[in-house]
């Protein structure tokens, strides 16, 4: 059951309205929140039924949600100021950081915690094992980005060496590998649900593994906002966090058809066996982080694929303190399970 606010939080929201408030207010009288999302995919189901079933419109705000189709572009439409708040990979978060931007965003919601892509294969390999993948193609995504550093985690963690074991082409883009798959390009690909089920009903391919069951726990997909917007409208990320936070207790108290039914208007092009699928999918992979607090402990894991993937310096010493900002995220913690 739901505990009544802290006096911190009560304190908090009283002290953003002499700070400012976001956007603008629609035609229902409710304040718009402008969230870009990396890419569309039931990875971040949670998302979605909290806008579907009106939870941000319980309190008091509308969502107008973009796609980027990639977190490098999430990242510059925060930067930017075209968009409030991303859900997107946190490297990008310690890109900017490490690179010395003034207004870098900060994480203030973890959403997933590994990798939410599925390894798909040309052959119906029922009895598939890593050890397949020797000499094989692989299109792994854009270079830099979580899943193409996720998946070349999961390589090492099964013996490969990227660069002479196999073909790790990370040369197509986030939105293209599907359609370069089906061109020919590549033994293997990795894709989101529900553009593996779907892509699997095509007959052109099998998925024969969870990526991020391989890779382990990673920090994999959160909420950013510029450190300027959560010092202007604490009030705003408060709520948000609020609505997730009941979007994802949704997805663990109803039963798998009512998820569905909730999820399926923001995937019109989808059928609803498809999303179904999914779901069980992302369900049995255990791909939600219990609560919107990230850890110490897989931040720097984080850091270390970073690392490992060679995209980060290894004398960069990004500081979680600053680059996560887990204040908003605990006040939602102590409300729903303390």
């Amino acid at each position: 059951m739901k505990k009544f606010l802290s006096f911190f939080l009560m304190a908090v929201i009283v002290l953003s309205a002499s700070i400012g408030l976001v956007g603008c207010t629609n035609s229902t009288g409710k304040k718009t929140i402008r969230v870009n999302q990396v890419t569309n995919s039931i990875f971040y189901a949670p998302l979605y039924i909290a806008i579907n079933n009106h939870y941000f419109e319980d309190e008091g705000y509308t969502v107008d949600l973009v796609t980027a189709e990639g977190s490098n572009t999430t990242n510059v439409a925060l930067m930017t100021g075209s968009a409030d708040i991303g859900l997107m990979g946190a490297e990008q978060n310690i890109y900017s950081y490490v690179n010395g931007d003034p207004n870098y965003p900060v994480v203030f919601g973890q959403l997933t915690k590994r990798d939410g892509s599925f390894l798909i294969s040309r052959n119906n390999e029922t009895n598939f094992d890593w050890s397949n993948l020797e000499g094989k193609h692989i299109i792994a995504g854009r270079k830099g980005g979580s899943p193409a550093m996720s998946l070349q985690m999961a390589l090492e963690n099964n013996g490969y060496d990227i660069e002479t074991d196999l073909t790790f082409d990370t040369s197509i883009a986030f939105a293209n590998i599907s359609g370069a798959f089906l061109s020919g390009v590549g033994d293997y690909m990795t894709l989101f649900e529900p553009a593996a089920s779907e892509f699997v009903k095509t007959g052109k391919g099998y998925i024969v593994a969870a990526v991020g069951a391989e890779s382990g726990e990673i920090p994999f997909t959160c909420f950013s906002a510029n450190k300027s917007y959560i010092q202007q409208n604490p009030e705003v990320i408060i709520a948000f966090l609020k609505a997730i936070q009941r979007g994802l207790e949704f997805i663990k108290t109803a039963n798998i058809d009512q998820v569905v039914e909730s999820l399926a208007p923001s995937f019109s092009g989808s059928s609803k066996e498809s999303l179904k699928v999914g779901m069980q999918n992302y369900i049995l992979a255990d791909a939600w982080n219990a609560t919107p607090v990230m850890s110490e402990e897989n931040f720097n894991r984080l850091v270390k694929m970073l690392k490992g993937a060679g995209e980060l310096a290894q004398t960069a010493t990004p500081d979680y303190k600053k680059v996560i900002n887990t204040n908003f995220a605990n006040l939602v913690y102590d409300e729903y399970f303390a």
